[in-house]
């Protein structure tokens, strides 16, 4: 018999029920809407809060930072593909070996490469021990301190490398920063409190013992691996080698000797091979049509490599040049146009295509709910798109066209 044929209705109906954005199938709370995505991107650091406010009925922002700085439930944390993410802190052993690690080595030597050839240090290694050394130490007793003040106290931390020389653009990027990245991503330091709004990251660093009270937990690489793919084909499965390798970060042979020695199942995903686990194999049921808005950088945008069944003809106006998503309007498991803010800080909805009456109807709810919740608060994308800037852009005379009811 061949493989089980899953086609991208089914798809969408489970991404409805297990991404918790379908209406009936709301998260409890800002923990278990993270825990359902396994992570959430944190990049942006208004989109943690707008993924799980689009997750989660009645959800305020407190809600999620007593999680991250009261309860410590949820830590942000550097792992897949050089990212910041809000994990929750019983998978932090596995994030950190089957991602973060890999991450941390890879930005060492970049570190250590960049400070020799800026003529820094003669023994660029050195200098990183010696200076993270210092670090842990200004952090240790549970104290808590930024980047600028931990440069401020420790000379050997003052060192900038200059980029664009000689243009308008040019200037210095300082390496305290980058030695904070490579410390976090080794599990040594976390993101502690805020100091700014819950729309700002102006992160106070602390060492990760103080901060939750004991180490991360070691694990192999191996088993982190394994672990984090066999929580990704449950969250997001089914999906492709190349799914998982891309959101993973990491390599193909890992993924695949990962998928040999979890219990799967290949499945036929419109004529490419997918995977499913084994006791996760039988047919998703239908749901009833349903629509959500979701931020830039929302982990259910950003869950695959191989977008063409949620994304179709839409990457080069929702996604930056380098693969960044914008905010997106959903139909039915499928994207069908943006979401944007106007100079007041309305929440506008823009449509790519037409979804007809009842589709329209229930984004438009989702868009005067947003605009109440944020009351006129107004976010702003790290990395807007090409529709994004157009729209903001454009006055309400010239806005691009949008399709009719």
């Amino acid at each position: 018999m061949g493989a089980r044929r899953v086609d991208a209705s089914e798809r969408r109906a489970r991404l409805a029920v297990r991404h918790r954005l379908h209406p009936g199938r709301r998260a409890s709370g800002a923990v278990d809407a993270t825990t359902s995505m396994m992570c959430l991107h944190g990049t942006d650091p208004a989109s943690v809060f707008l993924s799980a406010w689009a997750r989660v009925d009645g959800f305020t922002t407190l809600d999620l930072e007593r999680a991250l700085y009261r309860d410590r439930s949820l830590v942000k944390h550097m792992a897949m593909r050089r990212t910041v993410f809000v994990v929750p802190r019983e998978t932090l052993s596995v994030v950190q070996a089957g991602a973060s690690a890999r991450v941390a080595a890879a930005q060492r030597r970049q570190v250590i490469k960049d400070v020799e050839k800026a003529g820094l240090h003669r023994d660029g290694g050195r200098w990183l021990d010696d200076v993270s050394a210092h670090v842990l130490e200004a952090l240790s007793g549970g104290r808590e301190a930024t980047s600028s003040e931990l440069r401020s106290e420790i000379p050997l931390l003052d060192g900038a490398i200059d980029y664009g020389i000689g243009k308008s653009w040019g200037g210095k990027v300082p390496f305290a920063p980058r030695v904070l990245t490579v410390l976090s991503a080794e599990g040594r330091v976390v993101r502690a409190s805020n100091k700014g709004s819950w729309r700002v990251s102006r992160p106070s660093w602390t060492s990760t013992e103080s901060w939750l009270g004991a180490g991360i937990e070691p694990c192999d690489e191996a088993d982190g691996v394994r672990a984090l793919v066999e929580s990704w084909l449950r969250t997001f499965g089914p999906g492709t080698e190349t799914d998982i390798k891309w959101w993973l970060g990491s390599t193909l042979t890992a993924v695949r000797a990962a998928l040999a020695e979890l219990d799967v199942v290949e499945v036929d995903l419109d004529g490419r091979s997918g995977y499913l686990l084994s006791d996760d194999v039988e047919e998703q049921t239908p749901v009833e049509p349903w629509g959500a808005l979701l931020p830039a950088l929302d982990p259910t945008v950003m869950g695959w490599a191989e977008r063409d069944w949620y994304l179709g003809p839409y990457r080069s106006e929702l996604f930056d040049a380098n693969g960044n998503a914008g905010p997106t309007a959903w139909w039915d498991g499928r994207i069908v146009g943006t979401w944007w803010q106007s100079g007041s800080g309305s929440v506008e909805l823009h449509l790519l295509e037409d979804i007809g009456a009842d589709g329209r109807a229930v984004l438009e709810q989702e868009t005067a709910r947003l605009d109440e919740w944020l009351g006129g608060v107004k976010v702003m994308a790290r990395f807007p798109t090409p529709l994004a800037k157009e729209l903001a852009g454009a006055t309400e005379g010239d806005r691009p066209g949008r399709p009719s009811s």
